[in-house]
């Protein structure tokens, strides 16, 4: 069995996933990045060769790409390639359908216009702060003391959100407190903070133009309230599955395993 794998390093989680020849994910492993990118990495790299079960100077990981905000620091692997690249290439992976991607991580947020084969048409991604991020959503997260994963389903309980105005994270933490100093209840402040999030999320889109399917990548896509905030301003639903999170790691697999076919094809005469 010839194995290829992509390990994706985001500002706050490192994820890395493993295919094997027919594309399908074999391991994949999801931890919290921290100080040490490196260590990170490599945690995630091995947590996923345990997770399938893949034992690496036996069975053999012939290619390994980094992506991510640290790609550069995946020192045992082979290349790199652009998060935007593989989130592409792996949300159509998942989803064939795909021709418009949302990619929001921690600090930043992508919109990605792609084609059939997940090849990269235009991109635009936040350039001025954190706002439309996941960052912002840890703002509400600490001002609420509330779990991340509790935001969504909290935001979701609303009848009544309010209006979240500023624009800077920085700021939020303020605003949302001086909503519940006000009397407002903690989930028609959280769907205010998700509908402030995703309206800027739908700006992004809208500069590359919005072409269904739209699927949704990176760590928010696992808040199930970000998920319907952001199909209910579409006006349809967005593609989103439970390795949605992993959509970078998986496209860099998917480029790891081209190399390895390359490598393996039989020369031009």
């Amino acid at each position: 069995m010839t194995y290829a794998a992509g390990v994706d390093v985001g500002s706050t989680q490192t994820k890395a996933v493993i295919i094997d020849e027919h594309l399908r994910i074999a391991g994949r492993a999801l931890i919290d990045t921290g100080s040490n990118v490196t260590l990170a990495a490599e945690r995630a790299y091995e947590l996923a060769l345990r997770d399938g079960d893949i034992d690496e100077e036996k069975d053999g990981v012939g290619y390994v790409i980094g992506t991510g905000y640290g790609r550069f620091r995946v020192t045992f692997g082979d290349a790199q390639t652009t998060e935007i690249s593989c989130h592409a290439r792996g949300a159509v992976q998942m989803f064939p359908g795909t021709r418009t991607v949302l990619d929001m991580g921690g600090q930043d947020t992508k919109a990605i216009k792609v084609n059939e084969r997940g090849e990269v048409l235009d991109f635009a991604m936040n350039d001025k702060c954190a706002a439309g991020t996941g960052r912002f959503l840890g703002a509400a997260a600490s001002a609420l003391e509330l779990p991340l994963d509790d935001l969504g389903p909290t935001a979701l309980r609303s009848v009544k959100p309010v209006r979240i105005s500023t624009t800077c994270t920085v700021f939020a933490e303020s605003e949302i407190l001086a909503w519940l100093a006000k009397g407002k209840r903690d989930e028609d402040v959280l769907l205010g903070v998700h509908q402030s999030v995703a309206s800027r999320a739908l700006g992004l889109l809208r500069r590359v133009g919005i072409e269904e399917e739209v699927t949704f990548t990176g760590g928010v896509a696992r808040n199930v309230g970000m998920v319907q905030v952001v199909s209910d301003m579409l006006g349809f639903p967005v593609n989103c599955g439970e390795d949605s999170h992993f959509m970078g790691a998986l496209g860099a697999s998917l480029f790891a395993m081209d190399r390895i076919v390359a490598q393996h094809a039989p020369a031009r005469v």
